[in-house]
């Protein structure tokens, strides 16, 4: 297999080391050349500054879509009419704008798209999609996601302010780069209907996105859920709780563990990770699955119809803020919700 990765930043560069460390070894890359990271681990991989030169030249089956935010559907629109599979990173984009050229660029191509919302890969979260769907705690009811990170301290090898995640040029913002439990509230809960929310640009982080976000969702079996986003805690904090109508669950991700409770006795009982567990193997599960779909043996777990619907739930919640009101997400991608 061969694989393009475009855009080298951190999630590029993990992408690449988990590949070497599967045995592929048949990479190019597609860059600017504007990454703040060290140049040792990209010596002696061919490298492109023209997409259409690397598409031609390297013949990819596969490209991995790591660039900011804003400029995801340029490159993921040109290696899907390529006939490139395509592992794109959340969110798909920073608007809604060219999907459909996406779309049409698939149908040509016949290449399927991963959207890399990784939780879906997480130990514990895919525990508590088990115990959801076993009924042994009855319906769900509501969930409520809390994921709050000191910006400054993510990239300490750059200036913050020049990152995506800070830029709105870029895509940046809480709703749309922290936009992970938008995606696995509805894996789990089911498809969201509406979105009311309310946004900040507290904590004077001298940025021009949000960075702080609180918002309701409702979902299509009755169910409700909260998300609390931010770039200003100190420590980090990453943490689910779904109330069902038969007990409780709870989930960090600092540990991937998970604890639950049945209403009735009361008992505790828990599902902890394997002893080493470490947020990348997320991500190396992730590209096992990639490796799958692009040998033609798995369909995307998360397609581009999951990442479309995570988008739009997202720019409902940007859309409700500045308005006001509760939105349906079918407003905010133009087609009326089913």
């Amino acid at each position: 297999m061969r694989f393009l990765i475009c855009g080298l930043g951190s999630i590029g560069r993990r992408h690449l080391r988990n590949l070497q460390q599967m045995d592929q070894q048949d990479l190019a890359l597609f860059r600017s050349g504007h990454s703040t990271l060290p140049e040792d681990e990209l010596t002696g991989i061919q490298s492109f500054a023209d997409l259409d030169g690397a598409l031609r030249a390297f013949e990819p089956d596969a490209v991995i879509v790591a660039n900011p935010t804003a400029l995801h559907l340029p490159v993921a629109i040109a290696a899907a009419a390529a006939g490139c599979h395509l592992l794109l990173e959340k969110p798909v984009s920073h608007s809604l704008e060219r999907i459909d050229e996406l779309q049409d660029a698939l149908r040509v191509g016949g290449g399927k798209v991963l959207v890399g919302y990784q939780f879906r890969f997480n130990q514990g979260l895919r525990e508590i999609l088990r115990l959801l769907e076993s009924g042994r705690l009855g319906r769900a009811l509501y969930g409520r996601a809390h994921w709050g990170e000191y910006l400054p301290d993510w990239h300490p090898w750059e200036d913050y302010r020049d990152g995506y995640s800070a830029r709105a040029d870029l895509g940046g913002g809480v709703l749309l780069t922290l936009s992970h439990p938008f995606d696995y509230l509805a894996w789990m809960l089911g498809e969201v209907e509406s979105v009311a929310a309310t946004t900040s640009h507290t904590g004077g982080l001298e940025i021009d996105v949000e960075t702080l976000a609180e918002a309701t969702l409702n979902h299509a079996g009755g169910a409700i859920s909260s998300v609390h986003l931010d770039y200003l805690e100190r420590p980090p904090r990453h943490t689910l709780t779904i109330v069902c109508t038969g007990g409780i669950i709870e989930w960090s991700a600092e540990t991937s563990d998970v604890k639950w409770r049945a209403a009735e006795g009361g008992e505790q009982h828990e599902a902890l990770a394997p002893p080493g567990y470490s947020r990348n193997a997320m991500f190396t599960d992730e590209m096992r699955h990639f490796l799958d779909v692009v040998a033609g043996s798995a369909e995307p777990s998360c397609g581009l119809a999951d990442g479309v619907r995570a988008l739009a739930v997202a720019l409902a919640a940007s859309e409700s803020a500045v308005r006001g009101l509760r939105v349906g997400v079918g407003s905010a991608t133009g087609i009326e919700a089913q």
